[in-house]
């Protein structure tokens, strides 16, 4: 058949009409890829690689490479403190010391500094079997052997005496009396008996506590439960000044400080890290002094400002080991919502292969409450006290601002609908879906390393 017969046919008109929509619709495809980005987020083991619209806002901390010899690194931080003797020169042979380490919900690089640490130890003469290895576990569950031997590494656990704290154990709990805001004190009596007590830890933006490391390695790390409970107590928790980056003014971090000042700790060592878990700042010395330097190092690096708040904010909770959990993860909700505006949404992805965790009272709160306002009113009834309640609490602080989004591997709809959560099981089509309820003008940002950043609205800080 002639060309032109075949072009002027009802079979070629219709021909036509469908390879020029197929070409309109590719056309189109390819112009939305192009206004689209690819962004890697921080989610477990290896990461979650989302599409997102290119009007999206990136807030990340300023990216700093690791140090290229971490060994030397350390060993130099231990011999040239901060307001501090040398390591070596603040032990003799025949001391008893307790290195107190973080547990495994902490990013500490605990296999890379322990080492290097209990290296200084015996090269200053201290024996092996006068070194005690104390897993600062607060109220959280211990960990296995296998667990521990990921955390500090086969030659750790093989050769040295590794103990796990236990909040609830009254034989090795040791009474300080109270605090000066009345709270009573107990603390680990393998810590407060030995002769050295030196903290390690990581110092990064805390949601309640201004920054990790430093005094947290003391309370809660080694405390009893009704320590915790206290210091973590609805109106601690409801304290203005206790979010991200603050601490003096900080009721929690000033009782922190307080408690561990009275244990008289030798030493602090305390690390901060990259995306890549890379150690960027070492952080040795006396235990004020090494952790006002590292707070000032991370909160110069951490620190997001932002003009005005976002419709949807999307986030993580920093990957693993932080996003072990959906306990954990409220940290990442609440770095998110610092900046998201009053009615908006909140996205979180978070791995939680640990769960909710089963462990704690965080998920039977959230159950049995059934609502963020009933949250707050069981918590606020008079005596109230239980394992978790600041965690729910902070969770129905940030849920009567906004709606918040769960996508995570390691929880069923159902497991995150019981923690009065709302299930994503795409990121991008739940973005495209809540663009329609704000309109195309929606404001969105996303915190790829969740709460490594801290956003905040310019002005407020």
């Amino acid at each position: 058949m002639p060309a032109h017969t075949l072009a002027s046919s009802p079979f070629s008109r219709e021909f036509s009409k469908t390879q020029s929509t197929r070409i309109r619709d590719c056309l189109c495809e390819s112009v939305s890829l192009l206004k689209a980005m690819h962004i890697k987020l921080t989610y477990g083991r290896h990461g979650l690689t989302v599409t997102l619209p290119d009007t999206v806002d990136v807030l990340a901390p300023r990216f700093l490479p690791g140090l290229p010899d971490e060994p030397e690194a350390l060993r130099e931080a231990l011999r040239n403190p901060i307001g501090s003797a040398p390591l070596a020169e603040l032990v003799k042979p025949g001391d008893s010391v307790v290195v107190v380490h973080t547990d495994i919900t902490r990013a500490t690089p605990n296999d890379r500094i322990l080492p290097v640490l209990l290296d200084e130890l015996e090269t200053a003469g201290i024996a092996r079997n006068k070194i005690t290895l104390l897993n600062g576990l607060g109220t959280h569950r211990p960990q296995t052997e296998a667990e521990l031997r990921v955390m500090l590494g086969d030659r750790i656990v093989e050769g040295y005496r590794c103990l796990q704290h236990d909040c609830s154990d009254d034989t090795n709990l040791v009474s300080l009396g109270e605090t000066s805001l009345g709270h009573p004190v107990r603390l680990n009596r393998f810590y407060l008996e030995a002769d050295v007590r030196i903290l390690t830890g990581f110092i990064e933006p805390h949601f309640f506590a201004g920054f990790s490391g430093g005094p947290k390695a003391v309370i809660p790390s080694l405390a009893g439960a009704e320590s915790v409970y206290t210091n973590h107590g609805l109106e601690m928790i409801a304290h203005p000044k206790a979010s991200w980056g603050v601490i003096e003014g900080n009721p929690i971090w000033e009782e922190m400080r307080e408690v561990a000042l009275r244990t008289n700790p030798a030493f602090l060592l305390n690390v901060s890290l990259n995306v890549r878990q890379e150690i960027t700042g070492i952080f040795a010395g006396d235990m004020l002094s090494a952790f006002a330097t590292g707070c000032a190092f991370v909160k110069e690096n951490a620190m997001r400002a932002v003009d005005k708040p976002y419709d949807i904010v999307i986030t993580t909770n920093s990957g693993y080991p932080l996003d072990q959990n959906l306990y954990q993860s409220v940290k990442g909700m609440s770095a998110a919502n610092q900046i998201v505006r009053q009615g908006g949404t909140i996205l979180i992805a978070t791995a939680c292969e640990d769960g909710l965790p089963n462990h704690g009272r965080y998920a039977m709160l959230l159950a049995e409450a059934g609502s963020p306002q009933s949250v707050v009113d069981i918590i606020s009834q008079p005596g109230f006290s239980a394992q978790d309640q600041w965690q729910v609490q902070i969770q129905a602080q940030i849920q009567r601002r906004a709606d918040v989004y769960v996508y995570s591997d390691g929880l069923s709809d159902e497991q995150i609908e019981r923690a009065l959560f709302i299930p994503c099981r795409s990121l991008e089509q739940t973005i495209s879906q809540l663009q329609e309820k704000y309109g195309s003008q929606a404001r969105i940002c996303v915190i790829p390393e969740g709460p490594q950043t801290i956003p905040y609205l310019r002005g407020d800080v």
